[in-house]
């Protein structure tokens, strides 16, 4: 037998004179926030009171009823109303709608009072720029729309602004994909298809902070000199209907290439065929971008590689080249100028040699199983792969014995031990996962903008890391400052003493940051000395 559904029932409604309302002493609101009771106040004039009162009977000794209501649901109206009556705007005697509960109801008031706080939720600003649409489509003013809801013109101007950005990317604004200050920053452009690409490019990648976006939009022409240009190349950007504009009159460096997104959409496409040709190697994962900020490396631990003997042919090759620079150097030694075709050999032999040099290195492919792969534009627009990084959650596990195999690794019907699995390896490019295919003004002083205050910020940064790794006894003596510090003058709030590493990871840093000579420095000090630190010694337990 079915059992019945008990049916709730609702408080009634009613109007009660104002002068038999008092506020209840169980009303949670304490504290002052939001809107003020005198604009609240403005606003019950303006347009009456939009919502009821939440009120119960006050009973006497003998739990009489005594013709008064308080009001535990309601507060801020309740004052806002008070403070109408004593500005002699309010009838003392006017009828305010009431929802009424019973006097004797088992939830307390102060559940009510916290419930009717607690459960609003505030208007989202797509909500707001909606309305505020709607108003001035109906003949409002930017003006009368901000004097209505008493909010500065500015945050009206600024929802208003979001009517230039693509429909989908308010849609994605609304299910929380992006932030109210990644919008904002599209509304610089009109552009809709525009907008959604570099939305596309940056979603998930490092360079996601407002003016990354806004310096995409307003990027109309690239010149030919950029490392994006010189990465795919001013041919195939032409091939593909791209224009380029060039200077008759002075030196261009190749003139400037006048569509921004054909160019960054040749990027993507060129870096993801370079990353699925690096996929084929069996990396785990390859994680492509045009740019791959500094410090990414930061935690993952990185593989050596063990170079590719040189061969007979390669050796004497090198050795021709070595004797020739060894030739012109000695026969040009006292020249004040060298002759331009000498110093273009002389530069010829260098790279060749350095070419040689710098050998190819093979990897294990059990590490290669578990480590992935770095590609992205050099600043001279050259390609970097940078391979071998494991990330900590790859890791293995100390290896198990044979008679350890795991049951899952069994076939249960042949008994015989399984193939291991085919890994597919994790392709991204700008952060985002790609679908493999198995298949064939004014003249006084302005301020600096925020972009280049964080990007030189960050540049300063590691100069100073920089610099206090090259003096010892500096960082000694700041060492010993803090730790003194910490005991006597007891600026550590938990009273403990302790020293640890820690890596700040720039958020926000320019392209050329991991280029520059502090990079290169910090770079090439944690190689030596990583060359020299004993391996990671892995510890096993049953816990």
């Amino acid at each position: 037998m079915a059992t019945a559904v008990q049916k709730i029932t609702l408080s009634s409604s009613r109007d009660i004179p104002f002068n038999k309302l008092v506020l209840s002493q169980s009303n949670v609101r304490r504290v002052k926030a939001g809107v003020s009771i005198e604009e609240l106040a403005e606003s019950i004039a303006r347009r009456g009171l939009i919502q009821s009162l939440h009120v119960r009977p006050v009973l006497d000794g003998e739990g009489q009823q005594t013709g008064m209501f308080e009001v535990p649901a309601g507060g801020r109206r309740y004052r806002a109303l008070e403070l109408l009556a004593k500005q002699k705007r309010l009838n003392k005697t006017t009828l305010v709608p009431c929802v009424v509960s019973t006097a004797n109801a088992a939830i307390l008031v102060d559940e009510v009072s916290l419930a009717e706080n607690i459960e609003r939720a505030p208007l989202h600003p797509l909500d707001q720029y909606r309305a505020f649409q709607a108003m001035r489509d109906k003949g409002m003013t930017e003006e009368d729309i901000a004097a209505a809801f008493f909010v500065d013109v500015n945050i009206v101007k600024q929802r208003l602004r979001l009517a230039s950005v693509s429909p989908a990317l308010l849609d994605i604004y609304a299910e929380d994909g992006m932030e109210l200050k990644h919008l904002m920053a599209f509304t610089v452009s009109h552009d809709h298809a525009r907008q959604e690409q570099v939305w596309e490019a940056i979603r998930n990648s490092w360079q996601k902070e407002p003016y990354h976006i806004r310096r995409m939009l307003t990027e109309t022409t690239v010149r030919a000199s950029d490392k994006r240009a010189v990465f795919v190349g001013v041919d195939a950007y032409e091939a593909a209907g791209g224009t380029v504009l060039r200077d008759l009159f002075e030196s261009d460096n190749g003139g400037w290439l006048q569509d921004a997104g054909l160019l960054d959409r040749l990027v993507s496409e060129k870096l993801t065929t370079i990353a699925d040709e690096v996929a084929v190697q069996g990396w785990k994962w390859v994680e492509a971008a045009a740019s791959i900020p500094y410090g990414v490396t930061h935690g993952l631990r990185e593989i050596r590689g063990i170079p590719v003997d040189i061969t007979a042919e390669e050796q004497a090759t090198r050795d021709t080249l070595q004797d020739e620079l060894d030739r012109l150097t000695t026969e040009y030694e006292a020249a004040d100028e060298l002759p331009d075709e000498v110093d273009a050999r002389l530069g010829e032999i260098e790279a060749a040699i350095e070419a040689l040099d710098n050998r190819p290195v093979r990897y294990e492919p059990d590490e290669i199983a578990i480590a992935g792969v770095f590609v992205s534009i050099d600043a001279d627009g050259s390609l970097s792969l940078d391979r071998g990084y494991v990330r900590p959650e790859d890791e293995r596990p100390v290896e198990a014995t044979d008679h350890d195999a795991q049951d899952e690794e069994i076939d249960p019907e042949t008994g015989e031990i399984r193939e291991p699995a085919i890994q597919r390896t994790v392709i991204t490019i700008g952060g985002q996962p790609v679908q493999t295919n198995d298949e064939d003004e004014d003249d006084g002083l302005k301020p600096l903008p925020e972009r280049l205050v964080i990007e030189l910020t960050a540049h300063r940064t590691l100069a100073l890391r920089n610099a206090l790794a090259e003096n010892p006894h500096v960082a000694m003596t700041m060492l010993l400052h803090k730790l003194l510090s910490d005991t006597f003058v007891h600026t550590n709030p938990t009273g403990c003493l302790e020293a640890n590493v820690r890596h700040i990871f720039f958020s926000a840093q320019s392209e050329d940051l991991k280029d520059s000579p502090s990079a290169h420095a910090v770079n090439d000090r944690h190689e030596r000395w990583g060359i020299t630190f004993p391996p990671t010694i892995r510890l096993s337990g049953t816990g």
